[in-house]
């Protein structure tokens, strides 16, 4: 069964990237060439393999999970899992084998696959050419959205529905949203809430071109700041017009919510399929969508906007922002919120660039910034008709995931005494430097955050999942070890205020075929309007003949015609 799905996975896994960085995207970068060919029928015989409801034995849906001994779970996870080869992840490996072994009854290993977070598409498209498939793997929502119809991700949603964690529930709304994807069906987890970009601002480089931050109200005065950062000298170094307005990893994302990177360019325009007054649409087609690509050929014709934002990643357009030398950098740079208010301001820092950043409030053409669907964690369906084997993984992996306790902390927080402890000690970051210079002490009992493995001068932030966003509460001594910094915290409720939430992805047997096309014709037209001024109408009638007949299709399955 899984060679028979082999096309469907590369379909979907190459047309979708993950993010985050309390989310995190591979932002703008190429989608790879179509490889759909057959899939219709390849997809076809992927569902035949699985058992029809009606037709699965009776006692499958009561198989114990003690009927299936789990040795080993295989995961394929993106940069969002913070612990990496590097920064003590074989510890938290080490220490999660050894926890969950003790509460399963039996040695369980964690196998994880991590991927490079801005190539992570490509990789997932390798691990399925290869035959080697996970046991569970992190989707972002749209990528999810195109894989509920083949079969291929298991139906979790008694197992969720009995889970313990049920009890310490802060969110449920959050995974009744994913629910809905499905059709009532859970076919995937989302551990957090989405959490979604706000715009930061280099305080010296306002003050350096004499703007305030709160006089940020319109795309006017947005303008105007990102043309005074190129056009002046905020960085100090005595030279008018060697720095940009704004950097960014890509004009467009394929990845819901799209448009979340440069929010105050496409204003009210969706481009993708949406549901506009209970009918799906191509926002791309839309004429907010031609105005925003109108605005962003304009930034680029005006130098405001970094051009290397075309085909940046994540990581290339933050690390140029906060880099040592900001000759190049920009002012203006809309990322993840909360935690990487801290990370950003903690880059700048280490880079010796004054750290101070402000958020400013959405733009009134922009209205609200956008709580994105949460990314959800897969188990993989072995198609063999037995839930024996997933119930299994479900209960190792998800309930000690969310179990409030000791689990809950590796995956927030990483391994004890490596990235956080309660025992005595004390510290100093920045020993030799004393204006950064800090010292940390702690008593016997008192949770805290450590120093980065990799970066002594840096305190560990958290692993895997967010304590702000996470859908299930600590539990007893662990209800303590809830560990915000202030910055971040501002930043979470920052963003909570100024808010909505992302339309709802689509679900679609053609969009799951012809979605790496469609995305090709989204990025000819995008490069040809801003990067060589072609008329907007002109490009969009070229996306309309390339896969016009595709996305009329698209639009009929969604809206049941």
């Amino acid at each position: 069964m899984k060679k028979k799905i082999l096309a469907v996975l590369l379909s979907a896994t190459m047309v979708a990237s993950l993010a985050a960085c309390g989310g995190g995207s591979t932002g703008g970068e190429a989608t790879p060439a179509d490889t759909t060919g057959a899939q219709t029928e390849t997809q076809t015989e992927a569902k035949a393999d699985q058992p029809a409801e009606a037709e699965k034995p009776a006692e499958t849906a009561e198989e114990a999970p003690s009927d299936y001994q789990l040795d080993k779970i295989t995961m394929v996870v993106d940069g969002t899992l913070t612990a990496q080869a590097d920064s003590g992840q074989k510890e938290f490996n080490d220490q999660w084998d050894a926890y969950v072994s003790e509460r399963i009854g039996h040695p369980i290993h964690l196998d994880i696959q991590q991927q490079d977070h801005s190539g992570y598409v490509d990789a997932v498209g390798r691990i399925f050419a290869s035959g080697s498939y996970p046991d569970v793997m992190i989707m972002p929502a749209s990528m999810y959205a195109q894989y509920i119809n083949t079969g291929i991700l298991w139906d979790m949603t008694e197992a969720y529905d009995n889970a313990d964690f049920q009890s310490r529930m802060a969110y449920p709304a959050v995974n009744e949203a994913v629910k809905n994807i499905g059709g009532g069906k859970l076919y995937g987890l989302a551990p957090t809430y989405g959490n979604g970009c706000v715009t930061y601002v280099k305080k010296a480089w306002l003050d350096a071109v004499g703007i305030d931050a709160s006089s940020i109200k319109t795309y006017d005065d947005y303008y105007n700041m990102l043309k005074a950062f190129h056009e002046q000298d905020p960085d100090g170094n005595g030279k008018n017009g060697d720095t940009y307005g704004v950097i960014a990893a890509g004009y467009l994302g394929f990845e819901a919510p799209y448009i979340n990177y440069l929010p105050e360019f496409w204003q009210d325009a969706y481009p993708a399929f949406y549901q506009k007054d209970g009918q799906w649409v191509d926002g791309f087609q839309e004429d907010a969508t031609k105005e925003g690509l109108k605005r962003l050929r304009q930034a680029y014709e005006d130098g405001v906007i970094d051009p290397v934002s075309l085909t940046a990643g994540t990581k290339d357009a933050r690390e140029k922002w906060f880099s040592n030398d900001q000759t190049g950098s920009a002012g203006v740079f809309t990322y993840w919120a909360g935690t990487w208010y801290q990370n950003l301001t903690d880059s700048l820092t280490k880079n010796d660039v004054d750290s101070e950043i402000v958020e400013i409030e959405p733009i009134k053409e922009v209205g609200a910034y956008i709580n994105r669907e949460a990314p959800v964690w897969v188990i993989i369906d072995d198609g063999d008709g037995d839930n024996a084997r997933e119930q299994a993984i479900f209960d190792a992996f998800f309930e000690t995931m969310l179990d409030g306790g000791l689990g809950q902390v590796l995956w927030t927080y990483g391994a004890e005494d490596v990235h956080w402890s309660t025992k005595a000690e004390s510290f100093t970051t920045n020993p030799d430097d004393p204006d950064k210079k800090k010292d940390y002490e702690y008593a016997e009992g008192e949770f805290h955050l450590r120093p980065s493995p990799n970066d002594p001068n840096t305190i560990w932030k958290k692993n895997h999942l967010d304590p702000a966003l996470t859908i299930s509460t600590m539990a007893g001594d662990y209800a303590s070890y809830v560990s915000t910094s202030s910055l971040a915290a501002e930043g979470n409720k920052f963003f909570t205020e100024h808010m909505k939430d992302a339309p709802a992805s689509p679900a679609s047997d053609t969009l799951t075929e012809y979605a790496g096309t469609i995305n090709d014709a989204k990025n000819i037209v995008i490069s040809s309007v801003i990067v060589d001024g072609a008329d907007v109408d002109t490009a969009m009638q070229t996306y309309v003949d390339t896969v016009g007949p595709v996305v009329d299709q698209i639009l009929s399955e969604l809206n049941g015609q």
